[in-house]
């Protein structure tokens, strides 16, 4: 018997749909040192995957003396910027492999910490339809790591949240999605995933298909009868 696709495919944005972690990074050094403080590259990384209310207390930590809505207002402005002059940097096989899930029928969900007027810039650059719908970071009350996210995915797409796949690039992503019950891919990035608890590590998303989706899930729910 072929394998059974998900009821759904759960997409984090920055960092596994889109290579925008180096722009945030670069928003974030001249942020810090206006306030006459230093950023260095390992301070970035420690934000990877972190809602944004939570990284922009630890730039008030730093220094920067603003409110926590305008901190997080001004790198998305910021990042924004990058994407209009610079584009938009799709991961290696991610617009490919989200298409095919679209042609095969499989209902996706962007679930983001970004804010919505961001993430929809990005969906909105894509140019087929790519989510029924985007789960943002400013539309839930707590953020990665907390399962919160991708269970309201689920719940808007009216599916059970066991019978999905999410793709991840970060811990906190990972931990998220495997709290709310998915079947969580780990496509590494900038930092290293091993430990965060991804039922597949996958290098990259290039080459892949809808298939290799219905052969992951197939084989976690063989294993899970087991």
């Amino acid at each position: 018997m072929n394998p059974r696709l998900p009821a759904a495919v759960l997409w984090d944005m920055d960092g596994t749909l889109v290579d925008t972690e180096p722009y945030w990074i670069a928003a974030e050094t001249p942020l810090v040192e206006s306030f006459g403080g230093s950023w260095s590259h390992e301070e970035s990384l420690r934000l990877v995957g972190l809602g944004l209310d939570d990284a922009a207390r630890i730039f008030q930590d730093a220094g920067v003396r603003m409110p926590v809505d305008d901190i997080v207002n001004r790198l998305t402005d910021d990042v924004l910027a990058q994407l209009t002059t610079r584009g938009v940097p799709f991961r290696p096989g991610a617009r490919e492999l989200l298409a095919s899930l679209r042609d095969a029928g499989v209902p996706t969900a962007l679930v983001t910490m970004s804010l919505r007027r961001m993430a929809q810039s990005v969906v909105d650059l894509i140019d087929f339809e790519a989510f029924d719908i985007i789960v943002a970071g400013d539309e839930v009350a707590r953020p990665k790591p907390f399962p919160d996210p991708y269970l309201r995915a689920s719940e808007l797409l009216g599916v059970d949240p066991a019978d999905t796949i999410a793709i991840e690039d970060s811990p906190n992503g990972l931990r998220s999605a495997v709290a709310a019950g998915a079947v969580a891919i780990g496509v590494p990035n900038i930092i290293g995933l091993e430990g965060a608890g991804a039922h597949a590590l996958w290098p990259t998303l290039s080459g892949r298909t809808a298939d290799d989706i219905a052969a992951l899930h197939g084989a976690h729910f063989r294993g899970v009868r087991r």
